[in-house]
């Protein structure tokens, strides 16, 4: 009678383990519908695309063909916006994951999407087919992008020459791929930051460039709490690996010493790489993956806000070091 019972008990759990996991496996993630609006491809919207695209959320960081045997990782002249396997880069991914070609290519990139299917897949997660994409494309941050941006790297996007190149589909490990469909959600209407506000205007621009999420260290992909800024995440490549520094304001193991000066001055020193696309040579001792030369092309006023917004997130002491596996560093 008792085996009766716990092959009863057994039984009733396996179903529902399998009745749960064929829910997590064809539901959908929270999603809006999709807006039918057209962007309006106006010089002003244009401009400020480009500029939010190239160096402030810095798209082709992912995106774009880039040189990693050069400091800071160049573009490749005309493959912005191809795409690339990351997976085969970065280590620990989980997964085959692919940033997608995102030029107006038709067959291989997202010709055929709207205009409301982009602006869907940027802040909400959600692409045409209405999946879940994996967070590491930053839409939890991109949230708070206004509709007024948003709308312009859509009119951006639209702009760039079509790239024939084909990829595979993003393939994401059990149980990963099940986990991701409770990430997105609708935005809705998010208005313009607030420029007169430093601080606010700040944290809003460092949302979108992913200074958090690079700068916070992580643990099974949730960033520590407490640790915002504090640096230590450990990024691994094919090319070098680093560490992340600490930019919270601490005086000792962060950027409390650093002046608004200093603090631009540093950021500047990429703007010549940038400009004559001829950075140096790169060794495991300048391999980075911080995007200064996207950064070099901030404005000061832009820069300004972001140094007074990291001036304010909370002190954290930690002392990071950036290289650790380089000798003498």
């Amino acid at each position: 009678m008792w085996k009766r019972i716990l092959v009863s008990v057994f039984t009733v759990t396996l179903v529902l383990i399998a009745g749960g996991l064929a829910f997590l496996y064809f539901r959908k993630p929270a999603q809006a519908p999709v807006s039918a609006a057209r962007v309006r491809m106006t010089p002003e919207r244009m401009a400020r695309g480009k500029y939010l695209f190239e160096h402030v959320a810095d798209c082709g960081r992912c995106h774009s063909g880039r040189d990693f045997g050069r400091v800071g990782g160049p573009l490749v002249p005309g493959r912005e916006g191809c795409g690339n396997i990351l997976s085969t880069f970065l280590h620990g991914m989980p997964g085959l994951v692919v940033a997608s070609n995102i030029t107006p290519d038709v067959e291989t990139g997202i010709g055929s999407w709207s205009d409301g299917e982009k602006i869907r897949a940027i802040r909400e997660g959600v692409d045409k087919d209405g999946n879940a994409l994996l967070p590491m494309m930053p839409y939890t941050d991109y949230r708070l992008m206004s509709d007024m941006d948003v709308e312009s790297v859509v009119a951006y996007l639209d702009s760039l020459a079509p790239i024939r190149h084909a990829l595979p589909k993003t393939h994401v490990d059990f149980p990963i791929n099940l986990l991701i469909k409770s990430v997105p959600r609708p935005v809705g209407h998010v208005a313009s930051p607030e420029r007169s506000d430093p601080e606010k205007y700040g944290r809003y621009l460092a949302a979108l460039a992913g200074c958090g999420g690079c700068h916070t260290p992580k643990r099974k992909g949730r960033r520590l709490a407490g640790m915002d800024f504090a640096g230590g995440e450990i990024i691994a490549t094919q090319a070098g690996s680093v560490v992340t520094p600490n930019i919270t304001p601490d005086l000792d193991t962060g950027i409390g010493k650093w002046s608004p000066e200093f603090f631009q001055k540093k950021i500047y020193e990429y703007k010549d790489y940038a400009e004559k696309g001829s950075p140096p040579m790169a060794g495991p001792e300048s391999f980075t993956l911080m995007p200064w030369l996207a950064f070099s092309g901030l404005t000061r006023e832009d820069l300004g806000a972001i140094y007074v917004f990291l001036r304010s997130v909370k002190s954290v002491r930690h002392l990071v070091e950036t290289h650790p596996s380089v000798p003498g560093l």
